[in-house]
């Protein structure tokens, strides 16, 4: 029998059950705690659940339990997802207007084999009143960067300017969202989240905490906008100087739900644990040159983050290493990982919570899929080959 420390799978509980303010269920609660620290009796966990409730723990109407710290009347007011969601069909790609976090606490177990997503890693500036101030061009957290040799700059975030707290509720919005959907990977499911350099290990260390496994990142070498200036006011005096170094990349984060056995008996039963390889003689690489996203694809995508179908088309292909299964992008937005899954074959599955977004989404995705990309037309014959 395996020896305990005093208190370890009370603890393993209260990881398990922090930011998941709608509750878990009893099994989910144990299935957690054995991944965490090992086989646990399922009349361990319900014990130790009973004995620290109402102290610790509370115990919801449907059976579930939370945090007593979210009081189970406060837990009860969350308002909770109204079904159907509304959801659409555009060819192998499902798009769905809901908050991701409502849509996942609804689905199976094990149905989600990778996750391409560049999420609101800011989250401040994809709140309704900072996207009221973008569409208005009035910036708030967004700087509107002026014309550079009369071409139009897109906007960007101001992420030097986010106070303590947002930085707080940063890493604890990662922390409920990787425990969230860590349920409903298959084992061995890649999950690459675009990052920034300023903010990517907030966001790293809540995915770790929430039970991924980090594998890495991927480099996406771009030249953007930003970085490079002069001091504000004080250019003339202190020309020689770059408050910032311009940014020549961006990391995309590369985790993992943990492995069932070695990577083979993975693969033979769930279809995942690796990469899809670029061809018998390259593997897939975790540098990828790309170029700003085309003024072409922003045309038919008008979204403050997108990316090039170049770049999404490489990494959505890579991440089902036998090209099975379904890939989800949570934080959909205009719907271009889902195009690009859509010219690679893939099936695919996007969430997004802003309508104006969502509605953008349905027209963007067939159109960008249709896009010939001259980087990628080998990888989307090879998959439509299959």
């Amino acid at each position: 029998m395996q020896r305990r420390r005093p208190g370890e799978i009370r603890d393993a509980i209260v990881h398990v059950l922090e930011g998941r303010k709608s509750g878990v269920s009893v099994n989910e609660i144990g299935a957690e705690v054995s991944r965490l620290i090992g086989e646990v009796p399922a009349s361990s966990v319900r014990s130790y659940l009973h004995l620290n409730t109402p102290e610790l723990f509370a115990r919801m109407d449907r059976g579930q339990y939370a945090l007593s710290g979210f009081e189970a009347d406060a837990v009860a007011a969350v308002p909770q997802p109204q079904l159907p969601m509304e959801e659409f069909s555009i060819g192998n790609a499902r798009l769905v207007h809901a908050d991701c976090n409502d849509w996942l606490d609804l689905q199976s177990s094990n149905s989600i084999h990778a996750v391409v997503t560049d999420p609101p890693y800011g989250l401040v500036e994809y709140s309704d009143d900072e996207q009221k101030k973008l569409r208005q061009g009035r910036g708030g957290v967004w700087r509107i960067p002026p014309s550079f040799d009369g071409a139009k700059r897109s906007p960007l975030p101001r992420f030097t300017v986010l106070r303590p707290t947002d930085l707080d509720a940063l890493e604890r919005f990662f922390l409920a969202w990787g425990r969230s959907l860590i349920r409903v990977l298959v084992p061995g499911a890649n999950v690459v989240v675009a990052s920034n350099p300023l903010l990517s290990h907030l966001v790293s260390g809540a995915l770790a905490r929430a039970g991924l496994e980090r594998r890495g990142e991927l480099v996406r070498l771009v030249m953007t906008m930003r970085g490079g200036d002069r001091p504000k006011a004080a250019h003339v005096e202190f020309s020689d100087v770059s408050v910032m170094p311009r940014s020549m990349w961006e990391p995309w984060l590369l985790f993992r739900k943990p492995l069932e056995g070695r990577a083979q008996d993975n693969l033979r039963r769930w279809g995942t644990g690796g990469f899809r390889r670029i061809s018998d003689e390259r593997p897939f690489g975790d540098v990828i040159e790309s170029a700003p996203t085309r003024a072409a694809e922003r045309r038919l995508a008008n979204h403050p983050s997108l990316k090039p179908q170049s770049f999404l088309r490489r990494v959505v292909r890579g991440v089902l290493p036998l090209g099975q299964g379904v890939v989800l992008d949570p934080f959909a937005g205009s719907g271009s990982t889902l195009a690009a899954a859509e010219a690679v074959g893939y099936s695919s599955i996007g969430i997004e919570r802003d309508a104006q977004y969502c509605a953008l989404a349905r027209d963007a995705i067939p159109r960008l899929a249709a896009l010939r990309v001259a980087d990628t037309a080998s990888a989307v014959r090879g998959a439509q080959a299959r």
